[in-house]
C-alpha cells in the first residue's frame, strides 16, 4: 500500500464556463502525462466539448458527469454552462445553481476516493465536503498571482471603504508595486458593499484558500516574482505556480491538423508581414453593445493598421449590420482587415510571426497565451478580474498600453471612444515603445518555456507538489 509508485488519482472540478474549462483541461492532462489518474467532473452540456479536447491525448482522462439543478433556481433546464446565462439575472441564479451541487460532489468523492480535489474558486464549499473524507483540496483561481494578491489585499484591508467617491484614487494596500485604483474599477459587489449571491460566494472563496491545501496558480515564477513570493510568505497561502498551462501540453497537441489548422485567417496571416496585423478579441463572455462596436470599427479604419476583428454577432444578417459596422466598412477594409464571427484558433493566430499586437479584455487565459506569443496589449479590461491583470500587463510587465476603460461592468456597456482605441492601438503597433514593449514580451515568452521544461520553475513546482500528495497519502493510510 504505503509504496512510493502506486498511481495517485487526482478529481479535477472545474466551473461551468469555457474560460475555467480549457485550463482544467490542460491540468488534467498534465497530471496525467506525470503517472497520475485524472477525472473531470462535469455537467452533460460540456462533456462533449471536453472529450473532443482529451480524446487525442496519449493517457486517458476520464469524464464524470454530474447535473446542474437549473430548474430548481428559476432557469431554463438547459442553461448548464455560463455563457448561456445571458443576463445579470441569470448569472446570480446561475451561481446560485452551482452552489447546490454538493450532495452530487461528495457522493462522487464517497465512492471514487481521490487522493486530491483541485476545485475551482467558484465552489469554495468542496473544500469542507472533501475534508470529510479525508481528502486534500487545492484551489484553482484560473488568473494570475499578481491579481491574487490584489484581490486578497482588498478583501483584507478593504481601502475602497475610505474613499468619499467612485472616482477617488486608492492604491492597493500591503503590496510590492504602487498600484493605484478607482472604486469604479473594483466588482459591483465590492463597491457597492451590498450582500448578495456574489459578495457571499468572494468571501466564502477567500475563507476557504486558508483551510485548503494550498493553491494552484497558471503562471511561472519568472513572470511574476515578487507576486508569487508575496502571496506566500506575506499573505501566507501555500501555492504551487505551474503554468503556463497550455503550453505543458504543446508537445502532444490534441487537435488535429484539421479544420482549426486551415481555418481562413491563418492562410489570410500567411500573407502578411510579420508584425503587421493586430488581433482584436475580448473572449467567449464579454458582449458589447452595438455602439461600442461602432467605435472599435472606426478606430480600426482609421488606424491604418491590418487587423483581425473576433466579434461575438450570432446574427449575421446584412440588416443588422448595419447598426455596427460604418457604411460600406467590408467594402473598405477587404484585403486589409478580416471579421471573424464566432470562434476563432486564438493560440493559433497569437503565435503568427504576422501578428504585432492584441487588443484584449485581459481574461487571464488570453493575457498568458499572448504573453507566451511575445505580443505585446492594447488594454481593456471589462469584469472579472480584469482590471487588476490590466496593471499587471501595463504597470508591472510594461508589456502593454490601456484603451482607457474605466469602469467594471458586468454587461460591456462601457463607452470608450475611436480615438482613445486608435491610439492604443497604434502605440502597440508602430514606433519605438511598441517595439521595447515586444522585445520585452518576447524575453517573457522565451522565460515560459524554459519553465515548463524539465528543471523550469513550473516543472519542478509540479513535481514537488506530486511528492507532497505521494507523502500526505501515505501518511494517511
Amino acid at each position: 500500500m504505503g509504496t512510493k509508485n502506486h498511481q495517485l488519482r487526482i478529481a479535477l472540478f472545474p466551473f461551468m464556463a469555457q474560460g475555467h474549462i480549457i485550463p482544467f483541461i490542460d491540468m488534467a492532462k498534465l497530471f496525467v502525462s506525470r503517472g497520475l489518474k485524472a477525472t473531470i467532473i462535469t455537467t452533460p452540456l460540456d462533456a462533449p466539448f471536453i472529450h473532443k479536447k482529451i480524446e487525442n491525448s496519449t493517457s486517458p482522462v476520464h469524464i464524470f458527469t454530474i447535473d446542474l439543478p437549473t430548474l430548481e433556481v428559476g432557469l431554463p433546464e438547459n442553461c448548464q454552462s455560463l455563457h448561456l446565462a445571458t443576463s445579470p439575472e441569470m448569472q446570480r441564479k446561475f451561481f446560485k445553481a452551482a452552489g447546490l451541487l454538493e450532495p452530487q460532489l461528495e457522493q462522487f468523492l464517497q465512492q471514487n476516493r481521490p487522493n486530491c480535489l483541485v476545485a475551482d474558486m467558484f465552489f469554495p464549499w468542496a473544500t469542507d465536503v472533501a475534508s470529510k473524507f479525508g481528502i486534500p483540496t487545492l484551489i484553482f483561481h484560473g488568473t494570475s498571482g499578481f491579481s491574487l494578491c490584489a484581490t486578497l489585499c482588498m478583501f483584507l484591508y478593504k481601502p475602497h471603504l475610505q474613499v468619499s467617491s467612485d472616482s477617488e484614487t486608492i492604491f492597493i494596500p500591503n503590496f510590492p508595486d504602487k498600484i493605484e485604483l478607482t472604486r469604479k474599477k473594483l466588482p459591483d459587489f465590492i463597491r457597492d458593499g451590498v450582500e448578495n449571491e456574489f459578495s457571499r460566494l468572494y468571501d466564502e472563496g477567500k475563507k476557504a484558500e486558508e483551510r485548503s491545501y494550498g493553491v494552484l496558480v497558471n503562471s511561472f515564477y519568472e513572470l511574476e516574482p515578487a507576486y508569487a513570493d508575496h502571496y506566500t510568505n506575506v499573505l501566507g497561502i501555500k501555492a504551487w505556480h505551474i503554468g503556463p498551462l497550455w503550453i505543458c501540453n504543446e508537445g502532444a497537441k490534441e487537435d488535429k491538423v484539421s479544420i482549426d489548422e486551415q481555418h481562413e485567417c491563418i492562410k489570410w496571416l500567411d500573407s502578411k508581414k510579420p508584425n503587421s496585423v493586430v488581433y482584436v478579441c475580448f473572449g467567449s463572455l464579454s458582449n458589447f453593445v452595438d455602439a461600442q462596436l461602432l467605435e472599435i470599427a472606426k478606430a480600426l479604419e482609421s488606424s491604418g493598421q491590418q487587423f483581425i476583428w473576433v466579434v461575438k454577432k450570432q446574427n449575421n444578417d446584412q440588416e443588422n449590420q448595419q447598426d455596427w459596422l460604418p457604411e460600406g466598412f467590408e467594402k473598405r477594409i477587404e484585403g486589409k482587415g478580416l471579421i471573424i464571427r464566432g470562434w476563432a484558433p486564438q493560440v493559433k493566430i497569437l503565435s503568427h510571426e504576422a501578428v504585432g499586437g492584441f487588443v484584449t479584455h485581459c481574461g487571464w487565459n488570453s493575457t498568458l497565451e499572448a504573453v507566451c506569443a511575445g505580443v505585446p496589449m492594447a488594454t481593456w479590461p471589462v469584469f472579472a478580474e480584469q482590471f487588476y491583470n490590466e496593471k499587471l500587463i501595463t504597470q508591472v510587465l510594461r508589456i502593454g498600453v490601456g484603451v482607457g476603460a474605466k469602469e467594471w461592468s458586468r454587461v460591456a456597456v462601457e463607452s470608450v471612444k475611436s480615438d482613445a482605441i486608435e491610439k492604443a492601438v497604434t502605440r502597440t503597433m508602430v514606433g519605438e515603445e511598441a517595439e521595447e514593449m515586444r522585445n520585452r514580451a518576447r524575453g517573457y515568452a522565451e522565460m515560459a518555456r524554459r519553465a515548463v521544461e524539465v528543471g523550469g520553475s513550473s516543472h519542478a513546482n509540479l513535481n514537488a507538489l506530486i511528492e507532497e500528495l505521494r507523502s500526505h497519502d501515505i501518511a494517511h493510510e
